[in-house]
């Protein structure tokens, strides 16, 4: 008769799994003129700049955030693909997605290219709902501290 061992005599620690990208942090509007993979990405660019997201931390799958966000799974995969290019997200072969260990911020010019052509829709919408300039000059640094504030209690 052999002898046997008993899997519970010698506790293996699990490795523990980072923590999903946490989806709830950034939503999809399908109003927005913006494209559907352009809000993702730039829901994870403003995660990573607030430090919701940390160098190295994983992201979630292409279908696991599509179901969270219920969107096509090409959609994310195009905002990925376009990240992982950016030097923002990197890929480990047979581990999934992460944050790049030095993510690549957007120069100066993209950076001035989006604020400008989101400006420009702020602006075109304060002047259609009659907003005068200080007004909507208000609502923007409220938007802006509210983001940063919810971002750095979730995270």
């Amino acid at each position: 008769m052999g002898a046997s061992v008993s899997v519970s005599d010698s506790p293996l620690p699990l490795p523990t799994p980072d923590p999903p990208l946490p989806t709830h942090m950034f939503a999809i509007n399908p109003t927005d003129p913006a494209p559907i993979w352009r809000q993702i990405e730039e829901g994870v660019r403003r995660m990573i700049a607030l430090g919701a997201l940390q160098p190295g931390a994983s992201v979630p799958s292409v279908r696991d955030l599509a179901k969270d966000l219920r969107v096509n799974p090409n959609t994310v995969a195009r905002a990925y693909q376009r990240l992982t290019e950016g030097g923002v997200l990197a890929v480990k072969r047979g581990e999934g997605t992460y944050v790049a260990d030095v993510p690549v911020q957007p120069r100066k010019n993209e950076r001035n290219e989006a604020l400008r052509d989101a400006a420009i829709r702020y602006a075109s919408t304060a002047i259609s709902v009659g907003s005068g300039l200080e007004d909507a000059v208000d609502e923007v640094e409220s938007a802006y501290e509210r983001v940063v504030r919810e971002h750095r209690r979730k995270a």
